[in-house]
């Protein structure tokens, strides 16, 4: 296992020089700046160790004398303890205390109820399980929906987009039809240079959006490779933004896809968008100028879930790449503890029998578990999104060769040098 443990203040140096400027913890440009170091540089503690946090607040960078509110409370749950501290020559330390059981103590500051941040450390996460359970029938269930899907023959409406080609690429919008009901939208991008490339797919994160930035990542093309870069919900992203707004407001609201259909596995929204990701792949290994040896998936969030949850389900995946994965151990309220995005407990009557009998087909823990490439994830403690807790069991369930890139201070983001450096992985996992 490789991994990076990275020590606040390295990182702080990195952020003032606007490395990572959209950071939420440290916002570029401004005037006060919040310093939490960890005992453990790590961040990570034995069940019953004690882990203590030294907490500054500057304001120019210069130190400040004032009271700290604060509460430390288990990964996404209430807390359990609270305190004020008064920062003397701008520095104080407070005791977290420790953790019986494994997981993550989240540290959470406030000055006058305006100045906000927190720290999360944790206790033995390796040792952390699922709540979720593995159905009986569960390969039985994705084989029948892909064998149903594939009854109906993949037609795709390819157009060259002229005006996201470049001098050593072509872009491509696609419409392709994934079974017998549903489409997506698609960006294909590709080197000019006639040869032989390996695949990506990468899959969005969540939220009824169009793919609005093509050629943010064109760099996978400069670098010889194939990207498909999809949507899931059949929405064309040249569509008028008046056009969009009209379509949109058909949900509930931003993810309301994620609970439509919850309560029965079968009409779920999701089976069919974990459908056109294979759907997706099998468009990629048609092409003529696909290597023949490589597929590779990645995403962040839940583009980062629908990368494992396609690399479980489909053994032509060679590697897999994904950032913070959403839709992880969604049931783990239930066991008193964070469960992962898009946190059902938030909800009324979601997490009802029938609902996490179905979140079971769905959950990432249970496409981990039968993973067989591959496989580089990344994550950061401070998230709130997708927190650590369902990372690191995510982590643990995976048995095929894994590498780890661990971010502590990382909110729901990574740096475009992170993200560029999981090109570079995929590049050394091609296959000759």
């Amino acid at each position: 296992m490789k991994q990076t443990t990275l020590k606040l203040t390295s990182v702080l140096l990195l952020l003032m020089i606007g490395a990572v400027a959209w950071a939420e913890n440290y916002p570029y440009r401004s005037d006060y700046l919040w310093y939490t170091v960890p005992n453990h540089a790590d961040w990570l503690y034995k069940t019953g160790e004690n882990a203590k946090v030294e907490v500054s607040f500057c304001r120019y960078g210069i130190p400040q004398d004032v009271e700290v509110t604060y509460e430390i409370g288990p990964d996404m749950m209430p807390a359990t303890s609270n305190g004020k501290v008064r920062l003397k020559n701008g520095r104080a330390t407070i005791d977290m205390g420790t953790m019986k059981k494994p997981g993550f103590l989240d540290l959470r500051l406030s000055i006058d109820g305006q100045y906000q941040h927190h720290v999360k450390v944790g206790f033995s996460p390796e040792q952390l399980k699922p709540y979720t359970k593995d159905p009986k029938d569960f390969d039985a269930f994705w084989k029948a929906n892909l064998e149903e899907a594939r009854k109906t023959p993949l037609h795709v409406d390819c157009k060259k987009v002229d005006d996201y080609c470049t001098d050593e690429t072509d872009m491509y919008l696609l419409k392709i039809r994934t079974d017998n009901r549903h489409s997506i939208y698609a960006y294909l991008s590709k080197p000019k240079k006639e040869g032989k490339y390996p695949v990506v797919l990468c899959p969005p994160g969540a939220g009824i959006k169009t793919i609005k930035e093509p050629m943010r990542n064109l760099y996978y093309a400069k670098n010889g490779f194939i990207r498909l870069e999809m949507e899931i919900h059949g929405l064309n992203p040249e569509m008028t933004a008046e056009q969009f707004k009209e379509i949109t407001t058909a949900f509930d609201y931003e993810n309301g896809y994620l609970t439509n259909g919850l309560d029965d596995k079968d009409n779920y929204y999701m089976k069919h968008v974990y459908v056109a990701c294979v759907r997706a792949i099998d468009y990629l290994c048609s092409l003529p100028d696909w290597d023949g040896r490589n597929v590779f998936v990645q995403g962040g969030s839940q583009g980062g879930a629908l990368s494992l949850i396609t690399a479980g389900l489909d053994h032509r995946v060679t590697a897999c790449v994904a950032n913070h994965p959403a839709l992880s151990d969604m049931a783990g309220y239930l066991d008193n503890r964070a469960g992962g995005y898009p946190h059902f407990n938030r909800l009324k009557n979601m997490l009802t029998p029938e609902k996490v009998t179905t979140m079971a087909y769905y959950d990432v823990v249970n496409f981990a578990r039968r993973i067989t490439c591959p496989v580089y994830l990344t994550w950061g403690y401070n998230d709130n999104v997708c927190p650590p807790t369902t990372s690191y069991i995510v982590w643990n369930l995976i048995t095929a060769p894994k590498e780890c890139l661990l971010t502590p201070v990382n909110e729901h983001w990574t740096s475009e040098k992170t993200n560029y450096g999981q090109m570079e992985w995929l590049k050394k996992k091609c296959k000759e």
